[in-house]
């Protein structure tokens, strides 16, 4: 027999009203989960009011005090007690809730924060005397006279003293400023033409700025690369394409960084849906959809993207922390994030980051070298004698590498091409080509890998991928799991040029092959395509997975490492990454080539 529940009365309940303290308090566990959700709120207040400059002060973590301070329209006296008030807002007349043009719209913020802490409110609007009102666990006082200039000052000091068992959820006073300073950075990308500081001010000594941006000047793009470059760093402003794109009344503006500028985790991806943050499953999926094609699982794409809409199109009332939207067409929101991101990647060609570059210079850079002057580049007075040239043709049988120098086969010289011409081939796999400006080193398997892909995909779309047929079926024993999935799949599989059949309890037949890949191991390649459709059970389309099994398949029909190659086919080689798409980097997102540039190679020898 089950014992009465302790926590329910045994007598009739009675239903009450809950007085409005409480209720307070109530939604303040919802709209204030720590300080930096109490930051949200106000600087997206500030903003609603049209500041052009935001000051925000945090002591302690912003568990002792939270100052946010703007020069917006500011409120009358008569204002002030209706700003506590719940559901009280300036923003929405309630009257149609799809049509919302600002962050703030609940009127919960305010009384909640008042609710839990202690709060006071500053504030001057136009032409009107400056008034203060404060609110201390929900009891508020009357409006007094203030002296202020213009716009808004709001402090809210002891966060949850109102609410003592929210406290002991608090992170440490770190936590708590880096969650802050995330919250005012991804508001300040949301609004470049406004200027925000953010200052901790615990402790009596000077105010540490965390923060600080100025407001930017420009068109719209010019005002968000800025301040993406102050935000997200300069090596993701130099490395990251513009994207706008338009579908039927939806726009995609913001910067998506190149593959080969990729992180190990998605800390740099920012969403923003009307300019308002917003962390959504539906982006983010959409987001490695894009960027399928160029990364492997583990590696994650840097972007910043703002997603424009008519209001009645998005649904911004899902939560009170208004993080989450809802789209009412969210397949035409995922369509038009992968299609623009992809014609972007397309465009940027063979381009990769030139992060690559920076970091190959930091290995190879030495510590502490000054700039000499060597007696070789002294003017001398002793005659000098013009030593017969020796190119590297005549050097080559004194080196283990291939090297082979060719004469231009095109009136323009190669030298002046993106990636130049072949000078060299180093422990047979990597290129060295020379151009105007520096040299190029290649990785000629990766490099390879994805023209071949690119190969596949442009066969596969045009006609489906041209098969061989082998003399002699091979046969290859696997598990009858493994089997079982490959003959799933076989009608798939026969698109791409890959023919198999059963042959008896554990094992298939491959009886044709993809002809661009030439002789193949076919084992090894079926064991790739296995790997690849069990991580990829959850692909959305029959699309993506196969060309999620091509990007395995080309691999296997590449130049492998080890390899010697002649001039001609290097020189090839590179011509052909200058006109493919997506040739600066391998399946995997690894880059394809460096490039140094002469003046870098010289400060690493001092000469400069």
């Amino acid at each position: 027999m089950s014992e009465p529940r302790p926590n329910i009365s045994q007598n009739h309940p009675v239903i009450r009203q809950l007085d409005d303290a409480a209720i307070n308090r109530i939604a303040a566990g919802e709209v204030v989960e720590r300080p930096a959700s109490a930051v949200k709120e106000l600087v997206e207040n500030a903003i609603d009011a049209g500041a052009r400059r935001i000051r925000v002060e945090v002591a302690d973590g912003g568990k002792t005090l939270i100052r946010v301070v703007d020069d917006g329209c500011g409120m009358t006296p008569a204002d002030l007690p209706l700003a506590l008030s719940r559901h009280a807002t300036s923003k929405i007349d309630g009257s149609d809730l799809m049509n919302i043009h600002t962050f703030g719209f609940r009127g919960e913020a305010l009384p909640s924060l008042g609710a839990v802490g202690r709060l006071s409110i500053a504030s001057r609007g136009a032409g009107q005397e400056g008034a203060r009102i404060e609110v201390s666990g929900g009891e508020m006082s009357a409006v007094k006279p203030a002296a202020l200039a213009g716009g808004t000052s709001v402090e809210l000091r002891d966060i949850f003293y109102a609410t003592p068992a929210r406290l002991k959820f608090m992170r440490s006073d770190r936590a708590e400023m880096q969650a802050i300073v995330d919250v005012v950075k991804r508001l300040a990308m949301a609004e470049p033409y406004v200027g925000f500081r953010l200052a901790d001010v615990s402790g009596a000594g000077e105010p540490q700025v965390k923060f600080r941006v100025e407001a930017e000047t420009g068109d719209l793009f010019k005002a968000l690369h800025g301040r993406l470059a102050q935000i997200m760093g300069r090596d993701f402003a130099q490395n990251a394409l513009a994207i706008d794109a338009e579908r039927e009344g939806i726009t995609l503006t913001g910067y998506a960084a190149l593959p080969t500028y990729s992180r190990g985790s998605a800390v740099a991806q920012f969403f923003f849906v009307n300019e308002r943050p917003v962390r959504d499953k539906l982006l983010i999926g959409a987001l490695r959809g894009a960027y399928s094609d160029f990364l492997s699982r583990d590696r994650h794409p840097a972007v910043a993207l703002f997603l424009s809409c008519p209001p009645h199109l998005v649904d911004v009332n899902v939560h009170p922390a208004k993080s989450e939207v809802r789209f009412r067409d969210p397949g035409l929101v995922r369509g038009l994030i992968v299609s623009a991101l992809k014609h972007s990647l397309a465009e940027a060609g063979h381009r990769a980051s030139s992060t690559v570059a920076t970091a190959a210079l930091g290995v190879m850079r030495p510590e502490g070298i000054e700039p000499r002057v060597y007696q070789m580049d002294r003017p001398s007075t002793v005659p000098s004698y013009a030593a017969p040239s020796q190119g590297f043709a005549e050097m080559a049988g004194g080196f283990s590498a291939r090297i082979e120098t060719v004469a231009p086969e095109e009136s323009r010289p190669l030298e002046t091409l993106p990636l130049g011409a072949a000078r060299a081939q180093l422990h047979e796999n990597y290129i060295v080509a020379q151009t105007e400006t520096g040299l190029i080193l290649v990785d000629q398997h990766a490099a390879h890998e994805r023209l071949v892909y690119e190969r596949l995909k442009k066969q596969m779309a045009e006609s489906g991928v041209r098969a061989q047929a082998l003399l002699i079926p091979e046969i290859v024993s696997m598990s009858e799991g493994d089997c079982a999935l490959l003959l799933e799949a076989a009608e798939d599989l026969a698109e791409l040029g890959l023919s198999l059949e059963p042959f008896g309890a554990g094992s298939v037949a491959v009886r044709e092959t993809p002809a661009i890949l030439g002789e193949v191991n076919a084992e090894a390649m079926l064991r790739d395509i296995v790997d690849e459709l069990t991580d990829g059970g959850t692909t959305s389309t029959v699309k993506d997975k196969l060309e999620a099994v091509l990007s395995r398949v080309a691999c296997h029909g590449s130049i492998r490492s080890g390899r010697r190659m002649r001039a001609e086919e290097m020189n090839a080689l590179l011509r052909e990454m200058e006109a493919t798409p997506h040739s600066g980097q391998c399946n995997h997102g690894r880059p394809t080539y460096i490039e140094l540039k002469l003046s870098d190679i010289e400060r690493l020898f001092g000469r400069t």
